[in-house]
């Protein structure tokens, strides 16, 4: 795939219907010669929009209109590019728990929650959120997720969780300015909701801080996984985490994360992590796939605001 295709997938399967100023800029870009051939400049990992949108954000580059942002990043390319080769993705939507929280609640109870490409932690308070499905909210904490949720019904709990851990290459600190402004960065303009969200869930992370371990999802997962209370069911989860993982590494740590004790979560892109068999969707905008112990359960919507299950029930 071209940087250009990319940019005009990332265009149709995930601004669309989400964010107007980010789909414009993305299709803009696809037919920028002169910025596709900067973009080429980089590893191929770092040329995804998100990074590139991201970064000009929190330089105080324009992304609502496409000639002032090439002028931008053609005039600042050398601070541009050494941003995104030092920064990631870390995308902390705390809204992804509304459609992990089905599963989690299901599990035997107390859970040891470890999120592997933790970031700042945001998605290990899913029993300190409230959540709307519908008409059904569940919960009284803040902030209050929104889901809409088909092919099942709604959880009637909040998951117990007694221990909390994060393994990320470059953990993030929700009480460093400096971080809270990268994630802010990473929140799309038009999605003011969630970065009032991503405050709410900093604050509730600040109160109670996770352990966050700085270490590799392969290598170091198994002895952070050896930390949690024996007493407490262990689950590993991700959200949208594996593309930034090259292949064999994604194979290993498929390897890795089955052999544990416990249970498996993952909430990630079909092309990324794929599964034989699965329906069809609606749309072609882009899904996530929510999987249990690799068996696959439901579509989910990147941010956590919708979820259509046609697995079997779990619990």
């Amino acid at each position: 795939m071209t940087t250009a295709d990319r940019y005009v997938e990332f265009a149709t399967r995930e601004a669309h219907g989400v964010s107007p100023s980010y789909e414009r800029l993305a299709h803009a870009v696809a037919r920028d010669s002169s910025l596709l051939a900067l973009l080429d400049t980089l590893p191929p990992a770092k040329r995804q929009p998100n990074l590139l949108f991201a970064v000009v954000r929190l330089c105080g580059g324009t992304v609502e209109d496409p000639a002032a942002f090439g002028e931008f990043v053609r005039a600042n390319w050398p601070v541009v590019a050494a941003e995104i080769r030092a920064r990631a993705t870390q995308t902390n939507e705390a809204g992804r728990c509304a459609v992990l929280l089905p599963v989690l609640a299901s599990l035997p109870q107390p859970l040891a929650l470890l999120e592997v490409g933790a970031s700042a932690g945001m998605c290990l308070y899913p029993d300190r959120y409230a959540y709307r499905y519908g008409d059904r909210l569940l919960g009284t904490g803040t902030p209050t997720l929104d889901c809409a949720i088909t092919g099942t019904t709604p959880p009637t709990r909040l998951p117990e969780v007694v221990w909390r851990a994060g393994l990320d290459l470059n953990p993030l600190d929700v009480t460093d300015p400096d971080d809270i402004a990268w994630l802010d960065a990473l929140i799309w303009p038009e999605n003011g909701h969630r970065r009032e969200r991503l405050r709410a869930a900093a604050a509730v992370v600040a109160a109670d801080p996770p352990l966050l371990v700085r270490g590799d999802l392969v290598d170091d997962l198994p002895e952070v996984a050896a930390l949690a209370p024996s007493d407490a069911t262990l689950v590993v989860f991700h959200s949208s985490v594996l593309y930034l993982v090259p292949p064999p590494r994604r194979a290993a740590f498929v390897e890795v994360v089955s052999g544990l004790s416990g249970h498996w979560i993952a909430n990630e892109d079909p092309a990324v992590l794929p599964y034989p068999g699965l329906p069809g969707q609606q749309d072609d905008t882009l899904h996530n796939v929510l999987a249990l112990d690799g068996t696959p359960l439901a579509w989910t919507r990147g941010h956590g605001q919708a979820l259509t299950w046609f697995g079997e029930p779990v619990g």
